[in-house]
């Protein structure tokens, strides 16, 4: 491993949307160079924290790695972030291991130019600090991103949060079902809305067991 390996992004100019592809990079992280395309064929959960021996970040940190096989699980891989450095990063996870009995097993990535941070938005522009906030990229298989959360640096984020939103965007992947207010694997999902008048009459005909109204009707469970 040597110093001269730098971060390498494709630009975005405008915000990162929904189902926008990912930007690309190669970066040096803990458990050596990583790349975006590494991750092809999984879901990945690419997450940025403001800093290394930070409290809340140590909660977070500890949290994922505790949860980790259950992303595994559901075929999701882990790869965090910080503008820090390896050797701070290095010593920071043999410390969470010395202090509190954790072991990570997934890298954390050295983004000391910003460039994946930028790329990602990941900065705070009104902030006078270079810490990334605590922002949540869902990174399908083909490498969209399906979903992206932001947290401030106060906040932690919930990891049993993290994994229901990640079930629900599996199990919604084809676009023919949604998943309600609060839902949990197992749980029942919804049935796209009509979109004609014949749709719509089609639906009214079905036994009322079946819907709640026209454009309410449920799926089995997951």
């Amino acid at each position: 491993m040597t110093d001269d390996i730098k971060p390498e992004t494709a630009g975005h100019i405008r915000p990162l949307r929904l189902n926008d592809p990912a930007p690309v990079f190669a970066a040096r992280t803990t458990m050596g160079v990583k790349c975006l395309t590494d991750y092809r064929g999984k879901w990945l959960l690419l997450f940025s924290h403001p800093a290394d021996f930070t409290p809340v970040c140590t909660t977070e940190f500890m949290a994922l790695e505790q949860a980790a096989d259950k992303f595994r699980a559901l075929d999701c891989e882990l790869l965090g972030l910080s503008a820090d450095s390896i050797y701070s990063h290095l010593a920071w996870i043999q410390n969470v291991e010395e202090r509190f009995g954790v072991t990570i097993s997934f890298p954390i990535i050295e983004d000391l130019s910003l460039t994946i941070a930028e790329a990602y938005g990941m900065i705070d522009e009104t902030s006078v600090s270079t810490a990334t906030i605590r922002s949540v990229f869902f990174i399908d298989p083909e490498g969209i991103i399906r979903a992206q959360v932001h947290y401030p640096a106060s906040v932690g984020r919930s990891v049993d949060e993290l994994l229901r939103v990640l079930m629900a965007l599996r199990a919604t992947e084809q676009g023919e079902l949604a998943a309600p207010e609060g839902w949990h694997a197992g749980d029942k999902l919804l049935k796209a809305p009509p979109t004609t008048i014949e749709e719509v009459r089609h639906t009214q005909s079905m036994p009322k067991e079946a819907r709640r109204d026209w454009y309410f009707m449920e799926a089995g469970g997951d």
